[in-house]
């Protein structure tokens, strides 16, 4: 028997004990997660920007806790959302790299080989969704999936309704209808797919079996490319940008890549507002059908703002280094607000780091329903966190992406214990090493000063790959140094 018929058979158990219909079950609460396409750390107003505006999420921010150093678990999307949904580590469910992920650095002769991962979420894995909807949870999955093809889509891991999911990254067939998405056929012409989304979650809500907890998951196609304004608000944001940039901001150089410098695209803003007004609109309706105080909600992001490529990318990470792609801080550093009626202290902040593994205990203790060690591996509940936001929770966090990016990244790995991070690149056969305490942007290389704390972590970081069974980069026979 598969570890999930296990598990849907103790959930059986489990509600019938309870009552996963009755007065027990009622009492549990609901959850939102947002989940935003490429959202950077500094995308949103609570956590920095001027330039883009984002009330709802600020509000939300300020009703429940702000996380200031919370991770995606990789620079890239489709491992974060492996990652969020089992609690476990993209190393440990081999999937490390965007799906079906780039083969090698276009136009170069490789120093690696590629490496082959899955290129779906192993219908073997135990999702949050099934252990949720297996206790008596109305499950709904709406937008970017991005974790397999047909056979592999959202009700085939937990979710009894999947609104958009599919194996595409990017929005098939664009922003505006007509779309090309085979879960998700437009209701009229220009249709902007945020907006449906939207809708779709608000009927879902409205038509829910009222006294049946529910887990909604909106997981936005915004903001990653094609960028596409949203024509609602993109008028507004042209003028802000003209009333306040005379001049284009000098590019960054990273690498033999380039990052933007300012956030000051207004095509940008205006698909950050969009998924700002989309988020008000369910918050409101959460108010409007009495749910708000029996309602957990997550808001998130895969990776971070597409900062660094060839040229500039759309959007700025400032204070923190490079972006999408890279394991600096602006890679991997999200913007991350948790509100839990009567846990979470409204306009409450922690700086102990967290990373989306966390989520599945999270929520399975919120829920009341028991915890799972086995199955979220890599992920510990927040829940202490929650409760007193000075709360410390001592452990090393990893990340390992041995893959090639098209933001210009290059295979290497990454480890952060305490306040310390290093980063290592197998190209360049070079250690990084900062004190984010005292630099968070990530411009003080230490490797040198500080060896012994190097060379430290370099073996918990190599000892923690070979325990994973991590596939490392093997050398390319073909490769010729330039």
């Amino acid at each position: 028997m598969k570890p999930t018929l296990l598990l849907r058979f103790a959930g059986v158990i489990l509600g019938c004990l309870i009552g996963t219909s009755g007065h027990a079950a009622s009492k549990r609460p609901n959850f939102v997660f947002f989940l935003v396409d490429d959202l950077g750390w500094a995308d949103v107003g609570c956590f920095g920007s001027t330039f883009h505006e984002t009330p709802h999420i600020d509000a939300l921010c300020a009703s429940g806790m702000k996380f200031t150093n919370a991770y995606a678990a990789c620079p890239v999307c489709s491992p974060t959302r492996a990652s969020i949904l089992t609690g476990r580590h993209p190393v440990r469910v081999d999937i490390t790299d965007w799906l079906p992920g780039a083969r090698t650095r276009k136009g170069q002769n490789p120093r690696f080989l590629h490496i082959n991962d899955r290129d779906n979420l192993a219908l073997e894995e135990i999702t949050i969704a099934e252990v949720l909807r297996d206790a008596g949870f109305q499950t709904f999955f709406g937008g970017k999936w991005h974790l397999g093809g047909k056979g592999h889509w959202p009700t085939d891991q937990g979710f009894d309704f999947n609104i958009g999911g599919c194996d595409r990254g990017s929005p098939p067939g664009g922003y505006y209808a007509p779309w090309s998405n085979p879960n998700l056929t437009a209701n009229e012409n220009d249709e902007y797919v945020t907006e449906r989304l939207t809708q779709e979650s608000i009927r879902f809500v409205e038509s829910r079996k009222k006294d049946v907890p529910f887990f909604l998951y909106l997981s936005y196609y915004n903001v990653h490319t094609p960028i596409t304004p949203y024509r609602k608000r993109i008028e507004h944001f042209e003028d802000k940008a003209k009333s306040l940039f005379s001049k284009p901001a000098s590019p960054i150089t990273e690498h033999d890549g380039i990052s933007r410098s300012r956030q000051d695209n207004p095509e940008f803003a205006s698909m950050v507002a969009a998924v700002d007004d989309s988020v008000g609109t369910i918050l409101a309706t959460l108010d409007e059908q009495g749910l708000a105080d029996n309602t957990v909600i997550c808001f998130f992001s895969d990776n971070g703002g597409l900062c660094t490529k060839p040229k500039p990318g759309p959007t700025s990470n400032l204070p923190l280094r490079s972006g999408k792609g890279w394991l600096y801080e602006g890679g991997v550093r999200e913007p991350t607000i948790i509100r839990a009626p009567g846990i979470t202290k409204p306009g409450s902040v922690t700086d102990t780091p967290a990373v989306s593994m966390d989520f599945f205990p999270t929520i399975l203790e919120l829920s009341g329903l028991p915890s799972l060690p086995n199955v979220h591996n890599d992920g510990v509940s927040l829940v202490p966190l929650l409760k007193n936001p000075s709360k410390p929770i001592e452990r090393p966090l990893f990340w390992h992406y041995p893959h090639y990016h098209g933001s210009t990244w290059t295979p290497g790995a990454s480890i952060r214990e305490g306040d310390w991070k290093l980063i290592e690149f197998y190209e360049y056969d070079q250690s990084e090493l900062y004190n984010l305490k005292n630099d968070v942007a990530e411009q003080q290389n230490l490797a040198s000063a500080e060896p012994a704390i190097a060379a430290r972590l370099a073996a918990k970081l190599r000892e923690w790959q070979r325990q994973m069974h991590a596939t490392m980069p093997q050398p390319n026979p073909n490769y010729r140094q330039q």
